[in-house]
């Protein structure tokens, strides 16, 4: 079974959570061929990987396109559009994995609230193009029956690569020193949206005397949204945005409790991702958290600013709790493996095509 798993303009999202959902779909598969599963991966639609090849394949008569039993496409844009219309007039079955909805396209960029229901629309209509729906939870499954989606849709977890942040304790040192952090830091990792709760976390900082670091990109073209600019621009004194780190490790190693106030996410890879490192994590008490997450066993989910403050502070004086809470996430980390994510990707492969 050879299947194409494509993500459009994947070189400009490699830091981003879609980027990192695509990787671990490939290595997922990957895991499961050398397990023994009959699935091999391609990642380009192009026949000899690359349009030059493609062109020339074509013009030798052997296709523009990579052979492919299965085509499974993670974006929405124009080259998905066209491989999804490929697979309708080759009859070849269509996975369109759902890592945008309207919902958690809001609040991301400058107007994203005012092109949002433009863009509902157009994930009713795109989506409903699919033999199957994937979802990273059963949350957002729901809110694409809301639209409606006119497709089977099936959730199935993002996964975490927990390789790719196993040696975080080693750049511990080298990162707390080069941000100036200090005590028990309170962090989050990710491209920094309002959507993601920057101003919640912002304030929650100013009530505070913990410092706080967020490692991830800050747009600053004309995309960023003004409440982007402002904070970051001039953030409380105890708030460091670091912009992006080469070392995703570095990030989980230089932080004590992970705090992630995000008001909407279709599953949260990076949650698994800090859970996946033992951090206690402080998350907003949001569906699809509650779906993956369970309130003082794993991480501590709060509605407010006043229970956010409470949270870190309690954490930050009771080490015996970061622990447990931490001990506790490693394990629910455990339970996304790419081993489990590949096996259920081979299945659901098998069944489209039986």
């Amino acid at each position: 079974m050879r299947v194409l798993d494509y993500l459009e303009l994947s070189s400009r999202l490699d830091r981003a959570g879609i980027g990192t959902a695509h990787d671990q779909q490939v290595a997922a598969l990957e895991r499961a061929r050398e397990a023994g599963a009959d699935v091999r991966v391609v990642t380009s639609p192009w026949s000899g990987g690359d349009p030059v090849a493609g062109v020339e394949s074509g013009l030798r008569g052997r296709g523009f396109l990579v052979d492919a039993d299965v085509i499974h496409l993670n974006l929405i844009g124009p080259a998905s559009v066209a491989l999804a219309r490929h697979a309708r007039r080759t009859d070849t079955p269509l996975v369109l994995h759902c890592h945008v909805t309207s919902e958690d396209f809001r609040e991301s960029f400058r107007g994203s609230n005012a092109v949002a229901p433009a863009l509902r629309r157009y994930l009713r209509w795109f989506y409903s193009r699919a033999d199957l729906v994937l979802t990273p939870s059963e949350y957002t499954k729901r809110r694409l029956l809301e639209y409606p989606v006119d497709a089977p849709i099936r959730a199935i977890s993002n996964g975490i690569d927990r390789d790719s942040v196993a040696d975080h304790e080693a750049y511990r040192e080298a990162y707390r020193e080069r941000f100036d952090l200090d005590g028990v830091v309170m962090f989050a990792v990710g491209s920094v949206f309002e959507r993601k709760g920057l101003t919640d976390f912002c304030e929650v900082a100013r009530r505070t005397d913990h410092d706080f670091a967020w490692f991830g990109t800050v747009d600053s073209g004309p995309q960023a949204s003004p409440t982007v600019t402002r904070w970051t621009s001039d953030p409380p004194e105890n708030v460091t945005f670091t912009g992006w780190v080469d070392d995703k490790p570095g990030a989980f190693g230089a932080g004590d409790v992970f705090f992630f106030p995000s008001k909407e996410e279709n599953q949260g890879i990076v949650v698994l991702e800090a859970m996946a490192c033992g951090k206690p994590c402080v998350l907003r008490d949001i569906p699809v958290f509650r779906e993956y997450f369970e309130h003082g066993h794993d991480c501590l989910l709060c509605d407010s600013r006043e229970e956010f403050v409470g949270a870190l502070n309690r954490l930050a004086d009771d080490p015996d709790l970061r622990e447990r809470l931490g001990e506790n996430a490693r394990e629910t980390a455990a339970e996304h493996s790419l081993d489990r994510v590949g096996e259920e990707l081979v299945a659901i492969y098998d069944d489209l095509l039986a």
